[in-house]
Parts: C-alpha cells; sequence; structure tokens
C-alpha cells in the first residue's frame, strides 16, 4: 500500500524536521512547506496529500488563512492546526473556521501520532465515500440507460401494435384507408402548437390513430354501404365510440388514449355523441383530433364528392369555431400556413410512412 501523505508547514525549520521525523518513523510520508503560500503551491500540484499540520503563527499568510483557503480549494482535507500560544480564543476560531483537530506546543509523539491518524482515518473515509458514491452514480446511470432503452423497445412494440390494429381496420373500410396515419400526423403537429408535452403526444397520438378501432364491431351492411345511412342504421354506427373504448380501455398501456377513442365525436357545444360532453368536459386530446379529423375528411376524396382545398377545409374549421370546435384550439390551427398541412399530407401518403413517426 501507498503511504500516506502529510504535509508539515512551519516557519521553524527545527520543527518542521522534528515533525517530519516522527511522522515518517510512524509510516507516514512526510512532506514539508516553510509557509503557508509554500503549501498552497505543494497541495495544488500534489492533491494526493491526505492531512495538513499547521502552524497558526508565521509571518506572512498565517495557519487561519491557510485553513480557510484550504477548506475552499481542497475541501475535506483534513488541517491539524498547531500553536505555542494557549488561548482558548484561537483555539474556538480555528475548528469554526473547519480545523479536524487542535495541539499545543509542545506536544507528545503520542498526541502527534493519535491526532494525524484520526485525520487520514478521516480522509479515507471520506474518499472510500466519495468513491462508493461515484461507482453508486456509474450503477445508476447503467441500468438508468438500460431501462430506458428497454422503455424506448417497449415503446416501439407498442407503436407497432397499434399499426397492426389500424391495419386490421384499413382492410375492412378501404374508403378511409390511410385516414388513421395522416390524421394522426395533424394531429400531433396540431398538438405540439397548441404546447402539449412529448409524454401525453404520444398518449393522444394513440388515441388519434386508434378512433374509429369500434367499427371493427359495426356490421359490413352499414359499414360499407354506399349511399346515405337511415335513422337506426346511424344508431349503430354511433355506437363505434363506445365499442371502440371498450376494446381499448381494456389494454393497460392504452387505458388514458381510450378517452380520446370514446370522446371523439363529441362537439365542443355539447351537440355530439354519444354522451354530450361540452366544452372542457371533452378530453384536450379529443378537441385537437376533432379539428385534425375534419381537416383530413374534407381533404380526401370520397366516392359521393372530390376532396376540398386545404384553404377551404380552413375556411369551415373557422367558421364551426365555438360549435363544432373548441375556439382557441381553433385559432392555433389557423396560425399554421396551409403549406405545412400541405407537406405533413404528402409525407404521411408516402409508403412505409409510420403513424408515430413524427414523435
Amino acid at each position: 500500500m501507498l503511504q500516506e501523505r502529510i504535509l508539515v508547514v512551519d516557519d521553524e525549520a527545527a520543527i518542521r524536521g522534528v515533525v517530519a521525523t516522527l511522522l515518517e518513523n510512524s509510516g507516514y510520508a512526510a512532506a514539508t512547506a516553510r509557509n503557508a503560500d509554500e503549501a498552497i503551491e505543494m497541495l495544488s500540484q500534489d492533491p494526493t496529500c491526505s492531512a495538513v499540520l499547521s502552524d497558526i503563527n508565521m509571518p506572512g499568510t498565517d495557519g487561519l488563512a491557510l485553513l480557510d483557503r484550504i477548506a475552499t480549494d481542497h475541501p475535506g482535507l483534513p488541517v491539524v492546526m498547531f500553536t505555542a500560544v494557549h488561548d482558548v480564543h484561537v483555539a474556538t476560531d480555528a475548528f469554526r473556521r473547519g480545523a479536524f483537530d487542535y495541539l499545543l506546543k509542545p506536544f507528545e509523539h503520542t498526541q502527534l501520532e493519535s491526532a494525524v491518524a484520526r485525520a487520514v482515518e478521516h480522509h479515507r473515509n471520506l474518499r472510500q465515500n466519495l468513491a462508493y458514491r461515484q461507482h453508486l452514480e456509474e450503477i445508476i446511470s447503467a441500468r438508468t440507460g438500460k431501462l430506458r432503452s428497454t422503455m424506448q423497445d417497449l415503446e416501439r412494440s407498442y407503436d407497432i401494435t397499434i399499426e397492426a390494429m389500424g391495419a386490421a381496420l384499413d382492410l375492412r373500410d378501404e374508403e378511409t384507408e390511410g385516414h388513421s396515419r395522416r390524421v394522426t400526423a395533424y394531429t400531433v403537429s396540431l398538438a405540439r402548437a397548441v404546447g402539449i408535452n412529448e409524454q401525453q403526444l404520444r398518449i393522444i397520438a394513440r388515441g388519434a390513430f386508434l378512433h374509429d378501432i369500434g367499427k371493427i364491431a359495426t356490421p359490413d351492411a352499414i359499414l360499407l354501404k354506399p349511399g346515405r345511412l337511415n335513422p337506426d342504421e346511424m344508431a349503430i354506427m354511433r355506437q363505434h365510440c363506445q365499442s371502440g373504448y371498450e376494446i381499448v380501455r381494456k389494454i393497460p398501456f392504452l387505458s388514458e388514449s381510450a378517452e380520446i377513442v370514446y370522446a371523439h365525436q363529441e362537439c365542443y357545444d355539447g351537440t355530439g355523441y354519444p354522451r354530450g360532453l361540452k366544452g372542457d368536459q371533452i378530453p384536450l386530446g379529443a378537441r385537437i383530433f376533432a379539428i385534425a379529423d375534419a381537416l383530413d375528411a374534407m381533404t380526401s376524396d370520397r366516392p359521393y364528392r372530390k376532396a376540398s382545398s386545404i384553404a377551404s377545409a380552413r375556411a369551415e374549421i373557422a367558421r364551426c369555431s365555438g360549435a363544432q370546435f373548441d375556439p382557441s384550439i381553433v385559432r392555433v390551427f389557423l396560425n399554421i400556413p396551409d403549406e405545412s398541412w400541405i407537406s405533413l399530407r404528402e409525407r404521411s401518403t408516402q409508403p412505409g410512412f409510420a403513424a408515430f413517426s413524427t414523435l
């Protein structure tokens, strides 16, 4: 094992020599400094010192000022003060300023040895504690990184599962194929502009993508009917919100997203379905989605009509502000340039575009 290094600071060469010899006889490696400035320089060049023994009364910078400097530059390094001045106020001041111990000259060899041993042990414990904390931090950092990677893999598997559920719906309703991907991209873009944080953004995106999943339970005769639905058929069609909610809410990682599935057909003025929610009763994600859904519906071709332009859709959404749509979110929507929606639509229709790629 390496010897513990002790720095002895005293302006009297004889005392420095005697103390250094006593320390070396006790198994320590001793270094000496004639004054505080020399001690400060030595400590800056050799940070392996385990303790400092310093006289108080020295020409120039005294021992108490050295004590202050060590406390600032080398926190945790124990300093044992020694002096021939028998003054309790000086001793009290030294301890108040951080001295580890205090010896009165002349001191016995055993007193010196005991004080130094305690100081060295204290410093060793501090180093061990620091090393332990650093090692613990490294372990925590490594495990946190591994956990984060695992969570990211899990999130990706969730999203793949959701995409598969959406693909199942597309197989049944070719008329709206790609709608879920596009409306999810629109919803994410608008939610970011509203100021939604990333965690809530993913919840909202999943709800947007799965909004029509309840239509899996809708009979083909109604879902695929080319003409207008009669009142009875419309009542069955409207059940898809409740059906989708019942499907999605049973999946733990989608429980919050299920609320958007449930409320995606509600209107801001309370005229929507299935519960007739009004204003802030409607989840924020559903209010954001409603605008994105309307934008995609109006700008997509249908067998019974051609797609409208982005500008026409914007005008219609503005007209329905306060009735179908939340006015505060409409204002955010209208501040986003047409070109942004056009670009996003083009990207979302390209092969390989993933619904959650914008997250």
